[in-house]
């Protein structure tokens, strides 16, 4: 047993001798002071004898019993009592004040225009471990307790909590609001807004009331995301097998809000351009981002927060099944986006888990997690131990190789006589080989998709024999149009490396249009990773690339185009504009065939595909691409309404814009500003604050990071402009950051936003002696809000180091270059 509060510093998690049962909160902000008081009664069960308390708090005063030791740097406070704590019950009652920050995180203040005048609303975000900087609190996820909330607002606002409110009494100019007790819940989940809204609503098919609340006339941009919402909590009723848990549903779009959306139970925040939407104002893009988002945060209210991670070591859990299952539901609801192909490109970030148990429909498993585990908390072995139990598959053999180590595997795949010889490594950027090694589920085809040949390779090497999963009985090893295909529409999680005799059947069997296009997409993917790190080269990368000219869908294309063509700049300065022209004739038939111009009854895909590739020819220097977005711009700036510039396509305008832009020539950049200024819409501001940066003249970069410090840009919006800054802005970019750093430091405290500043200038940089002097500026500056990102991007810039000398060796990539230039004239 402890003897004084001392003990309880620097540990990493708090103890367990007694644990939260029930919150009764009563919080007042008072939002033209920027502050707020409280009063907290929290039942607590004591089980194991203790002299003391220890729970969270952070910024956080006036705290009462005094009889409390704050330690500020572990964020805890301790509680001493004269007598030892009996294993029972009891209330711990304090009282508290705290400041309305303005830092997106804990209880902060957002500001909003309401009839012409700027006003503060008061918002929570508390994950991961916030809540603790608006009322003392066990802020771990595993210590679920009730929450029961009142509030005491001014009287002609709207005050929303996770739970409906069940009372309201005014006095005055204020108004107390007494909320339904909620469920068992992590403290994490807990949520509160205070403003001036509009709303709609709507309901599910079980009753469920669903709202959507926007600042005051902005509700008809929150149509498309309630409905959504309303088909997506009605989809996973049943994928579940379980109820929405809660009486309510609401949404609100905050202006100020550091992350993309927060999934607080039955009261989800998100910033404006992840909810609203409209016909007019929006892109397609953005109508494919708000129902993802949408249907990734309504995913949580199940896997999340019903059934919790027991810490945040499974965060990846919930995070991977929100993402999975919200494709899913937007692949339901809007099949005609073909939504898979593009949630590809977002596997690198999450395991696909679709290819696990494939004799049983994985929702029959979840079904089981999520009533096994329901309102309590889960480790990433309990999901596995229900799916293997449910599937009568070695689930947590072969997913424990999958999470328990770092990184993923590459297979390299040989043909021999008519053997496919396999063999794994682990896969890393930098090129180097680990001791890694995975059960891993291969799935290959061979000349067609009708024959497939699915196992599990769990040694380091593994044979196939050509005859098992080929179509026709001829001798298909010595078909000209003979191909093998491992990871069939990459549902596994690896790269694979194929010898020279497979990579060229591959290329004729894209040419000849045999492939399916995730598989097409991965093959591109898998090369480029290979080729980054140094186990293929560029000339044979660009020679891949160069079976791609007839293709129509470029999902992934346009991002390895614009990796090259910057690599390139550094790797072979001389080559760069023949590389630079050899990815243009890749892309430019399709995006003339697309033109600038919407056509009646193209697909959704058609819309993004030309925003893409637009984008990606006004990076790649395309003069006439440029020349034509300056042109369009020119007539938008006369007429806000010109359909010859819709939203999908000012991105690229803007961008061809800056491209023009110089000190002596700045025209353009002044015009965005002025549009930057004049609108309301969060998703054209956006689009603007993403272009300013990406001049090619230095001194207009440093201007518009300059802009970034002002008021007129909120602080969540830095990243937009920091994501744009162009290859010529990178150095200057590197000198504003230094010397802003105290600043920056200072006024973007959080980690996902300092983070940003770090990984849009530092990982641009591709050389050691720049690696070096980025190490050397932050060696005594480093804090674990940002350690992480600065380990991550100085690796890309070593890894993009190592690259260019490799690229340097390549005697043939002149010459290849050359030859694919007249080849494609």
């Amino acid at each position: 047993m402890a003897a004084s509060p001392e003990e309880f510093r620097g540990q990493a998690r708090l103890p367990h001798f007694a644990s939260p049962l029930r919150y009764d909160l009563r919080l007042r902000p008072d939002l033209t002071a920027c502050s707020f008081s409280g009063a907290a009664a929290i039942d607590v069960a004591v089980s194991a004898p203790t002299r003391f308390l220890v729970l969270n708090a952070a910024e956080l005063s006036d705290l009462a019993p005094s009889e409390v030791v704050q330690f500020e740097e572990d964020e805890i406070l301790v509680m001493g009592f004269d007598r030892e704590l009996p294993v029972s019950e009891g209330v711990l009652k304090m009282n508290f004040t705290g400041t309305l920050n303005d830092q997106m995180r804990g209880f902060y203040r957002s500001k909003y225009e309401c009839n012409g005048e700027s006003r503060n609303m008061a918002v929570t975000q508390f994950e991961a471990a916030d809540a603790r900087r608006c009322f003392p609190c066990w802020d771990e996820p595993a210590f679920k307790a009730k929450f029961k909330l009142t509030l005491e607002v001014p009287s002609e606002l709207v005050a929303l909590s996770n739970m409906p409110a069940v009372e309201e009494t005014v006095n005055g100019p204020l108004k107390t609001v007494y909320y339904e007790e909620s469920p068992l819940m992590s403290t994490y989940l807990v949520a509160i807004v205070v403003g001036s809204f509009d709303y709609i609503e709507s309901s599910t098919s079980q009753g469920t009331k669903v709202h959507v609340y926007t600042q005051v006339g902005k509700c008809n941009q929150g149509t498309f995301a309630l409905d959504v919402a309303v088909k997506s909590l009605d989809l996973y009723k049943d994928y579940f097998g379980t109820p929405y848990p809660l009486p309510k549903l609401d949404m609100i779009a905050i202006p100020d809000f550091a992350a993309g959306a927060m999934e607080n139970y039955g009261l989800v925040t998100y910033r404006e351009t992840a909810l609203l939407y409209d016909e007019l104002l929006s892109s397609a893009s953005n109508k494919q981002q708000v129902a993802i988002t949408v249907a990734h945060e309504l995913a949580h209210q199940w896997f999340g927060n019903l059934v919790t991670m027991e810490w945040w070591t499974h965060l990846w859990l919930n995070e991977g099944f929100a993402s999975w299952v919200s494709y899913l539901a937007v692949e339901y609801l809007f099949p005609e986006w073909n939504n898979w192909t593009q949630f590809l490109d977002e596997t690198t970030s999450g395991l696909r888990l679709d290819a696990l148990a494939e004799s049983h429909p994985i929702e029959k498993a979840l079904a089981s997690y999520i009533k096994k585990y329901a309102y309590s908390n889960a480790k990433t072995e309990d999901l596995w131990a229900v799916l293997e139990e449910e599937s009568g598959e070695p689930v947590k053999d072969l997913m424990t190789t999958w999470t328990k180590q770092q990184g993923y595997p590459v297979i390299y795949a040989k043909l021999n006589g008519h053997d496919l010889e396999l063999e794994q490594a682990q896969f890393l950027s930098d090129g180097s080989s680990g001791p890694g090694m995975w059960i891993v589920p291969i799935t290959s085809c061979c000349g067609s998709y009708d024959v497939q040949k699915k196992f599990l390779l769990k040694d380091k090497t593994g044979k196939l024999h050509v005859k098992e999963f080929t179509a026709s009985s001829a001798d298909g090893v010595k078909d000209p149009n003979f191909w093998i295909k491992l990871n069939i529409d990459q549902t596994g999680f690896y790269r694979v490396k194929y010898d020279d005799e497979l990579a060229a059947g591959l290329q004729n069997a894209i040419k000849s249009k045999k492939l399916s296009l995730m598989d097409k997409i991965g093959i591109v993917d898998d090369a480029y990773a290979l080729s980054v790190a140094r186990k293929q080269t560029v000339t044979s990368l660009l020679r891949l690339l160069n079976a791609y000219r007839d293709e129509s869908d470029y999902t992934v294309l346009s991002h390895v185009c614009l990796s090259i063509s910057k690599i390139s700049v550094d790797a072979t300065p001389d080559l760069s504009k023949d590389i630079k022209q050899l990815l243009i004739n890749l892309l430019l038939p399709t995006a003339k065939k697309l033109s600038w111009d919407r056509k009646a009854g193209e697909s959704h895909l058609d819309v993004m595909l030309r925003s893409l590739l637009l984008i990606a020819l006004v990076k790649l220097g395309h003069n006439e691409t440029i020349s034509e977005g300056v042109r369009r711009f020119h007539i938008f700036l006369g007429d806000r309404k010109t359909p010859l510039l819709p939203a999908d396509t000012r991105k690229a305008a803007y961008l061809a814009v800056m491209r023009t832009v110089s000190t002596s020539n700045r025209a353009g950049y002044d015009a965005l500003l002025k549009i930057y200024r004049e609108t309301a819409e969060a998703q054209e501001k956006s689009r603007i604050l993403g272009s300013l940066s990406s001049s090619p003249d230095k001194d207009i970069v440093f201007e518009a990071l300059n802009f970034m410090l002002t008021d007129e840009v909120r602080n969540q919006d830095s990243f937009y402009i920091l994501g744009g800054i162009s290859l010529e802005g990178r150095e200057v970019a590197w000198t504003w950051l230094k010397k802003n750093w105290d600043y920056v430091l200072k006024t973007w405290p959080s980690s996902s936003l300092i983070s940003d500043f770090i990984n849009s200038i530092v990982s641009r940089f591709a050389s050691e002696a720049k690696a070096a002097e980025v190490s050397e500026f932050f060696a005594g500056r480093i804090k674990p809000s940002f350690e992480r990102a600065l380990k991550q991007s100085l690796e890309r810039v070593r890894i993009s180091a190592r690259w260019i000398e490799s690229i340097q060796s390549e005697t043939n990539l002149g010459h290849t270059v050359h030859e694919l230039l007249q080849s494609g004239v």
